[in-house]
């Protein structure tokens, strides 16, 4: 291994955290459109669903606020994915890390 691909994950893990502290108010859930009479497709309303903390939740949506909750669902989203690429990364980072050392060592 060389110090270069470890240079240059660094760089990458950076990049990503420097993305998730852009990231803006977030909620987990989805928004989705209901029905009262869904045969009828009348007297529609939304809800957004979604767990935390082991427990499963669903509250009411006005339609005027439907727009920021999707915002707010779609910023967690890439929360989420932004967090996993790090940890990833911080993983090939351990092992190129202790690969060099072992390196070193036999050298």
């Amino acid at each position: 291994m060389t110090t270069k691909k470890i240079e240059n994950l660094e760089k990458r893990i950076e990049k990503k955290r420097a993305a998730l502290a852009s990231v803006g108010p977030m909620r987990p859930g989805n928004v989705t459109r209901q029905y009262r009479k869904r045969e009828e497709k009348s007297g529609e309303y939304y809800q957004l669903s979604y767990t935390h903390r082991m427990k499963s939740r669903t509250e009411h949506v006005w339609p005027e606020h439907v727009t920021l909750i999707r915002k707010e669902t779609a910023a967690y989203r890439r929360h989420k994915k932004l967090c996993e690429e790090i940890v990833e990364l911080s993983i090939e980072l351990s092992k190129a890390k202790i690969a060099l050392l072992r390196e070193r060592s036999f050298s």
